[in-house]
């Protein structure tokens, strides 16, 4: 795994190699599956909990004026999905903790 920086899809299967003992194909074939169920389920508007380590939430947002910061021009802003992450209350004690 890379020491800082970025984690991968390549660096989930290279875990799932070295510790469950799957074979690297089949351990980069498990990584494409589980986040292509997860994209799967966010674009059917479902949310996604994973225990210990967050939440993955859809939310409407509506239709809202914003503004031009550099004119100051008012400019309506349309509405929305976003996708938002919520972090498990282990997730935050670890991140805590580590830092």
């Amino acid at each position: 795994m890379a020491p800082a920086g970025t984690l991968t899809r390549a660096d989930l299967a290279e875990a799932l190699h070295h510790q469950v003992g799957l074979s690297r194909a089949d351990s980069s074939k498990l990584v494409e599956q589980i986040l292509s169920h997860m994209c799967e389920a966010l674009s059917k508007g479902e949310n996604v909990k994973i225990s210990g380590f967050g939440t993955f939430v859809l939310r409407d947002k509506g239709e809202r004026v914003g503004r031009n910061p550099k004119t100051g021009i008012e400019v309506p802003i349309a509405p929305r999905r976003v996708l938002t992450f919520r972090a498990s209350q282990m997730m935050r004690d670890r991140i805590v903790g580590a830092g």
